[in-house]
């Protein structure tokens, strides 16, 4: 049992733009669908370069004015004077993209987007075809799940099909996302085994394990 994975969380189609798409249009495909960049993607659909507000906006860069940098002026200058003059998507686009696999663990995605301070991550397919983006909304959008619905889930893919446990022994209680395990299983590496699988199921907030296994119980009513 594992949690969801990219492709069932990320947007999809994509709004996208190509490498000749004039600076104009780059502004209508942000203003007209309401977001804040578009991948530029070459023939076969995979992306090579990102053109997001902050590009667009270095147009607005008193930094750029004036003639071309000079021979010993640093890269970082010169992509700025050459980005606020773009014309095209090509001339203003930012490399690289930061590209996530449809099949991996949406837990790794979300990981990655807070350790490097992601807003976005466009989502490829095997050949490296773009086929979605993952925005922090979508990702935060996994616990916006049913109480009900996950105690449902609790119950059956973890007690039941994964624990084979007794319906009549264990109760399940979900508050705001976070689950209440109570009952008794069979050992005490159930115990542990159902709090791992509750956590990777999606919307789960938390986990209050107060399972105990059979045997432990029984010891403590002997040494009562």
């Amino acid at each position: 049992m594992t949690g969801l994975l990219v492709s069932e969380v990320m947007n999809w189609p994509v709004v996208t733009a190509a490498p000749d798409t004039p600076f104009k249009e780059l502004v209508d495909l942000l203003a007209a669908n309401r977001i804040s960049a578009v991948p530029v993607t070459d023939g076969s659909g995979r992306p090579v370069g990102v053109v997001s507000e902050q590009e667009l906006l270095a147009r607005y860069d008193s930094r750029a004015e004036g003639p071309p940098p000079g021979f010993f002026a640093s890269p970082r200058r010169r992509r700025r004077w050459a980005r606020a003059r773009g014309r095209r998507a090509l001339d203003v686009m930012r490399t690289p993209v930061r590209v996530v696999r449809q099949d991996e663990p949406l837990a790794d995605a979300a990981w990655w987007m807070v350790e490097a301070n992601l807003r976005r991550l466009f989502v490829v397919d095997g050949s490296g075809s773009l086929t979605g983006v993952l925005a922090r909304r979508d990702v935060l959008a996994v616990f916006l799940r049913p109480d009900a619905e996950i105690k449902e889930a609790v119950e059956r893919r973890v007690l039941r099909e994964a624990l084979w446990a007794d319906p009549a022994t264990t109760s399940v209680r979900v508050d705001d996302g976070v689950v209440t395990l109570t009952g008794t299983v069979d050992s005490p590496g159930e115990v542990q085994r159902a709090e791992l699988l509750t956590e990777v199921l999606p919307g789960v907030v938390g986990v209050r394990n107060r399972l105990q296994y059979a045997g432990g119980r029984h010891e403590a009513a002997a040494r009562r």
